[in-house]
């Protein structure tokens, strides 16, 4: 798959500890976007689903994975594999997308949906500059949100992923 970088033990790209996975190339050259690095396709460097699935399993304060870039729908194959690897050894899966839920899920792209099956919670929408806020948690403007995949495609709509606050709590050791 062609990605920009990897970031190890991210807090900000989902909630828990994660592996962020920037992939290389995407087509909506958002304005104002924070990574344009990863828009030309050309750009970043090759890197095998092997070698991301080995390098989640060796850190052992990972709790899952984020696909963001650049546009994980733009090499939807590649992070579908990536994303089932990680579903498969037990961990969550975060994609990014600029693309809104509704537009994948009413594609008739295979791809989009085998990426989108094999994804936890799913942040949609564009970057929209206007729109843009820090008061937000694990996206950039308040158009985009946090879906729950499995819950929307068990009731048929879009349910919003809630965010459990004590995050660290697999950490604490209780005082005795």
């Amino acid at each position: 798959m062609r990605i920009a970088s990897i970031v190890n033990d991210s807090i900000v790209d989902g909630q828990g500890i994660r592996l962020a996975v920037f992939v290389q190339g995407c087509s909506h050259h958002c304005k104002g976007c924070h990574n344009t690095h990863t828009h030309d396709p050309e750009g970043g460097h090759e890197e095998s689903v092997e070698f991301i699935l080995h390098m989640l399993k060796s850190d052992p304060l990972v709790d899952g994975i984020t696909l963001t870039g650049g546009e994980p729908f733009d090499q939807a194959l590649v992070c579908a594999r990536l994303a089932h690897g990680a579903r498969r050894l037990g961990y969550d899966v975060w994609t990014y997308t600029g693309y809104t839920y509704e537009e994948i899920i009413s594609s008739d792209r295979a791809d989009w949906q085998l990426l989108l099956a094999n994804t936890t919670v799913l942040v949609d929408g564009p970057f929209v500059e206007s729109l843009k806020s820090y008061e937000l948690k694990f996206r950039g403007s308040t158009n985009q949100r946090l879906i729950d995949v499995k819950e929307s495609f068990r009731s048929n709509c879009v349910i919003e992923y809630s965010l459990k606050e004590n995050i660290l709590s697999k950490f604490q050791v209780p005082i005795s």
